[in-house]
């Protein structure tokens, strides 16, 4: 009965570990593909040295055969983004075939990488949701030069903080942002005292605007963060020369311990 069994089990494991054929893409001479990823690439392998590859956006992958070459056979190509990993065969093709190929979910596999958290997609969707909320409070505000600054929302998901700020213009004079930069620093400064400034950089920024007229409103999401209650977040916005308006927002970390959970 056993080498009954081992006989099965030996004609079977070609099917139980057989893995399914690798999507097609064909690539003619003296033309160039693009593979086009829904979120941005982290990582690329390409199987031979007949091929030239680089990413000239960061959800775009750029491939073509070197002009030295002869005779291309065919290849593999890997591409990994942030939450998924996929395979091509590449094949010589002929003028008319595809150049432009969209990574589809039906090609992927997902990725569980400990300590990616969320994608630049998931971020974007959830920060969406957000700007479509109406302010319901205003947590901090500050007023400078004409310019209204304030906090309307702090939240969290999992280890990332979102804070929803916004900047009101009560002036005719049209302002041109030069930076908007994040800053934890001592509460209370002293001349005796060394100023200990740490910057920090968000992790995903919602809207790149380079001015605003009247109104201001844009979610920036940061990792999760810590500091004492000495220490403040100072958000500064800066204006081009000449003007050179700056406005200074203080939010305090109980505005971020009192941030509310938003549904993944």
């Amino acid at each position: 009965m056993k080498t009954i069994f081992f006989f099965l089990l030996v004609l079977c494991a070609p099917t139980l570990y057989a893995q399914k054929p690798l999507p097609v893409v064909y690539l003619p001479d003296n033309l160039t593909i693009h593979f086009i990823s829904p979120e941005p690439i982290r990582y690329v392998d390409i199987s031979t040295k007949e091929l030239a590859g680089d990413l000239p956006l960061k959800n775009v992958l750029r491939l073509k055969l070197r002009d030295s070459l002869q005779y291309f056979k065919g290849s593999v190509v890997t591409i990994a983004g942030e939450k998924f990993i996929a395979q091509y065969r590449l094949l010589p093709g002929y003028p008319g075939v595809p150049t432009e190929i969209s990574i589809v979910p039906a090609d992927m596999n997902p990725l569980d990488i400990s300590g990616v958290g969320l994608s630049q997609n998931q971020l974007k969707a959830l920060a969406l949701s957000l700007i479509a909320k109406k302010p319901e409070q205003r947590m901090e505000k500050v007023k400078a030069f004409g310019i209204e600054g304030r906090l309307n929302h702090v939240y969290t998901v999992g280890d990332y903080i979102f804070l929803d700020i916004g900047y009101h213009n009560k002036t005719n004079l049209k302002y041109d942002i030069a930076d908007l930069r994040f800053r934890i620093d001592d509460k209370k400064v002293t001349k005796a005292a060394n100023n200990q400034s740490v910057e920090i950089r968000p992790e995903f920024v919602l809207f790149d605007s380079p001015a605003f007229s009247r109104n201001y409103r844009n979610i920036f999401v940061f990792k999760k963060m810590s500091f004492p209650g000495n220490k403040v977040l100072h958000t500064e916005l800066s204006e081009k020369q000449l003007s050179g308006r700056i406005v200074t927002l203080t939010i305090s970390y109980q505005d971020i311990l009192d941030a509310d959970i938003l549904p993944n």
